[in-house]
C-alpha cells in the first residue's frame, strides 16, 4: 500500500478521529490486519490561526508547503490536509505540492453529487463559511451551497475554538448547533449539510431533522484509504 502523509493538528482532535478511520477502513478494506503506513506532521494549531487571522493566503500557503516537504523527505507517497479551513489555499498548495493532494471538498463535492443533492448547507470555521472554496465546486456540478446567518455564523466559530477544538462535548453546544441546522431545513430549504470543519463531526450526528449531515472527515477518509490501496 501507499504510505499516506497527514497534514494534522489543526486540529488535534479530528487529527486522532482520522488516525482511527483510517485503520478502521484500511481493515475493513484488506478483511484483516492490514494498513498503510501513516506519515502524521502535526502541526501548531494556534500558528495556523494566527495566518488565517491575517488573511495572507500566500503565507499560509507557505506553512503549508514547508510540512508537505517534511512529510515528502519522510517518505509519504501522497498527502491530506486534516482541516477543512487550510482548502482556502488547496489549488495553489496543489500545484506547488512535492506529493499529490486529496482534497476533501473535492472528494465531499463527488459525495454530494452521488446523492443526487441540490441545495446543501455549510457549516465551518468562520474562515470557511465566509470564503467560496466549497462554492465554487458545487456550482459547477449544478449545486449550490448556502451559508448560516453572520450571527449564527459567530456563535459557531467561538463554540468550535471555545470548547470543541479543546475535547470539550456539551449538549448545550449540540442543541444550539442542531437550531441552526433546524432553522437552514425550514427557511433556506436545504436538503443537506456539510459538516465543514472536521471537529464537527464529533459533536454532531450524521443525521438530523430529516437530512443527512456530511461528515467530511468520514468521505477524506474513504478517498484517502481508496488512493493509498491504490496497486494493490
Amino acid at each position: 500500500m501507499k504510505k499516506i502523509g497527514l497534514i494534522g493538528g489543526i486540529g488535534p482532535e479530528s487529527t486522532l478521529d482520522y488516525y482511527r478511520r483510517i485503520i478502521y477502513a484500511a481493515r475493513q478494506r484488506s478483511g484483516g490486519l492490514a494498513v498503510p503506513e501513516i506519515i502524521i506532521y502535526s502541526a501548531d494549531l494556534q500558528e495556523a490561526l494566527a495566518i488565517m487571522e491575517s488573511k495572507r493566503p500566500g503565507l499560509l500557503a507557505d506553512w503549508l508547503l514547508i510540512k508537505l516537504d517534511a512529510l515528502h523527505a519522510a517518505g509519504a507517497d501522497f498527502a491530506a490536509i486534516t482541516a477543512n479551513t487550510a482548502h482556502l489555499v488547496f489549488d495553489e498548495v496543489a500545484k506547488r505540492s512535492p506529493l499529490p493532494l486529496i482534497s476533501i471538498v473535492e472528494a465531499t463535492c463527488t459525495a454530494a453529487q452521488q446523492q443526487g443533492l441540490q441545495r446543501i448547507g455549510l457549516l465551518g470555521t468562520r474562515f470557511t463559511m465566509q470564503a467560496d472554496f466549497f462554492q465554487q465546486p458545487f456550482s459547477r456540478q449544478g449545486m449550490e451551497v448556502v451559508v448560516p446567518l453572520p450571527e449564527e455564523q459567530d456563535l459557531i466559530h467561538e463554540r468550535l475554538f471555545s470548547e470543541i477544538e479543546l475535547g470539550i462535548i456539551k449538549d448545550a453546544t449540540r442543541d444550539e448547533l442542531l437550531a441552526i441546522v433546524q432553522r437552514m431545513v425550514e427557511q433556506e430549504r436545504i436538503e443537506a449539510l456539510i459538516l465543514g470543519c472536521t471537529e464537527l463531526p464529533l459533536i454532531l450526528p450524521d443525521q438530523a431533522h430529516g437530512i443527512p449531515l456530511l461528515n467530511t472527515v468520514a468521505i477524506h477518509v474513504a478517498s484517502i484509504v481508496a488512493k493509498a490501496a491504490e496497486g494493490t
